[in-house]
């Protein structure tokens, strides 16, 4: 069974993005406060969109490469991943409501 919210670092990110259905990346950092703001928020959406919608979050300051990748430029940063390219990604921490109506953007067509 597909884990639906899993934490990951450099060396398992690339296997972990890999799902049959979208995946919602959270970029973020331990000192970062909006990050531990919006973590409950991104896990509340693994978790109503089991089987739909995969969580990975990946703490930067142990992947750098992956975030200069990525161009993250400031955290908390939800990308989200169908197919393996990126599709939508929203900056900072943002309400429930406004994940979710862009999560619906893309789980709604998995």
């Amino acid at each position: 069974m597909l884990p639906w919210i899993v934490d990951t670092d450099a060396a398992g990110f690339s296997e972990e993005i890999v799902a049959s259905v979208p995946v919602l990346i959270d970029f973020w950092a331990p000192w970062c406060g909006p990050c531990r703001m919006v973590s409950p928020v991104v896990e509340q959406m693994g978790r109503e969109h089991a089987g739909h919608l995969k969580v990975v979050k990946l703490n930067i300051d142990n992947a750098p490469a992956i975030a200069s990748r990525y161009e993250v430029q400031g955290i908390p940063l939800l990308v989200v991943v169908k197919d393996g390219a990126e599709v939508d990604r929203v900056v900072g921490a943002v309400p429930a409501a406004q994940l979710r109506d862009v999560l619906g953007r893309h789980v709604a067509a998995a």
